[in-house]
């Protein structure tokens, strides 16, 4: 990896594989595992997933609070993988940026195994919070997250292992993509 630590940029919508893939990619390289989200905040304020994504609706702290957070973890390491829906957008200066992408319904499933629940109330839910995601994402950062053209890596993952994908991800990044 040309004499330097890797920096690793891994994004995707939810259930697209990001967390496990950029856990799986790290360990299997020896680098940090970075993936502070929502999900991380809400049990840092003791509040649920659902309390953050309303309250992030109204007031751009949020957002602004847990990407300022993983940018920095990201950026004091030595060498990352950085797992999250815009790691490749805030993470400009990453060695490889890896965009994973799923089926809506590959998406759903995934969540409905992680979570449980309900799969018709998983489904919506997932499209309702990839609107609110995208709304939010170009009004804080003229970003729209349904263009990732710039990675240098785009991965459909909805036939792939965790493994299989962080494999792809590792061979690239040995190629010095």
């Amino acid at each position: 990896m040309g004499g330097k630590e890797m920096r690793i940029a891994i994004s995707g919508k939810s259930g697209c594989g990001n967390t496990t893939v950029s856990r799986v990619t790290a360990e299997k390289l020896g680098l940090a595992f970075i993936n502070f989200t929502f999900r991380c905040l809400a049990a840092e304020k003791n509040i649920s997933l659902q309390d953050v994504l309303d309250r992030a609706a109204e007031d751009d702290w949020w957002d602004k609070e847990v990407d300022r957070r993983q940018v920095s973890l990201a950026r004091a390491a030595p060498g990352c993988v950085l797992g999250s829906r815009l790691a490749i957008w805030m993470l400009p200066e990453a060695d490889l940026k890896v965009y994973l992408r799923a089926r809506p319904e590959t998406r759903a499933a995934r969540i409905f195994e992680r979570e449980g629940g309900d799969l018709a109330k998983t489904a919506a839910f997932t499209r309702e919070r990839d609107r609110r995601d995208s709304e939010r994402y170009r009004r804080i950062y003229n970003i729209d997250n349904d263009d990732y053209s710039f990675a240098d890596l785009i991965i459909e993952t909805d036939d792939l292992s965790p493994e299989e994908i962080a494999h792809v991800i590792i061979k690239a990044a040995r190629r010095g993509l």
